[in-house]
């Protein structure tokens, strides 16, 4: 059997040009507009961890039918592609560039799977690592995920998958472009910093990592390899 090196890409501002959760939940908010709301700007400046900001971004859409959602992200998506900056074109060029070599591309996000599914489809990633949200038995979201898919978390998933997938961490790659990242960048043999997060720009010098600027572009002037 021929093992198949992994590329982990997380998705914000590393293959998306913006933050695809505040993008998302502001479409949705201007077609629901909520009744109270959580200002996770706000939380952000009173020093709130990212993994309490990311649980409380997922309660918005308590009480929300599972299946409703999955459609609006298909919809968020679909809009937001036609943006002729939506794109970081040397990533995806890079994720491309994977996908040509055969390898297993996956995506890593603290994002929403019906937001990330459409994009994996688009670029052809062959899975996603994200927050699982919880259903209950009529199908509708209760606002609560399982694990925030942030920092160690993400580490955690891709090291499950690399062994499912009998691949060595040492032949894998990883692309990021913040410092909550670095866990996951530093599990694998590759690492590459997407843009210029003081930290990570750091290291990457330090270690030699590979370094990807944040040039942004829309996905369909990329020709395919």
């Amino acid at each position: 059997m021929t093992v198949r090196p992994v590329a982990f890409f997380d998705v914000d501002e590393t293959l998306l040009n913006g933050k695809s959760m505040l993008l998302f939940r502001d479409w949705w908010d201007a077609l629901h507009p909520p009744g109270e709301t959580c200002d996770l700007e706000a939380m952000a400046l009173t020093g709130k961890d990212r993994s309490e900001l990311n649980r409380a971004y997922y309660r918005r859409f308590a009480g929300v039918p599972a299946h409703e959602l999955q459609t609006a992200g298909r919809e968020w998506y679909a809009a937001f592609r036609t943006d002729p900056h939506a794109f970081v074109v040397p990533a995806v060029t890079a994720l491309r560039r994977h996908r040509a070599l055969g390898h297993m591309v996956v995506l890593v996000s603290g994002s929403l799977w019906p937001v990330l599914a459409p994009l994996a489809a688009d670029l052809g990633a062959d899975r996603i690592l994200c927050a699982s949200q919880r259903v209950d038995e009529s199908g509708f979201l209760t606002g609560e995920i399982v694990r925030p898919m942030i920092g160690e978390a993400k580490v955690e998933a891709a090291a499950v998958l690399m062994a499912a997938a009998s691949a060595s961490p040492a032949d894998c790659f990883a692309y990021g472009d913040h410092v909550s990242d670095l866990p996951l960048l530093r599990a694998v043999g590759t690492a590459a910093v997407v843009g210029t997060d003081p930290v990570l720009s750091e290291l990457a010098v330090r270690e030699g990592w590979l370094r990807l600027p944040c040039e942004t572009g829309p996905l369909d002037s990329l020709s395919p390899l």
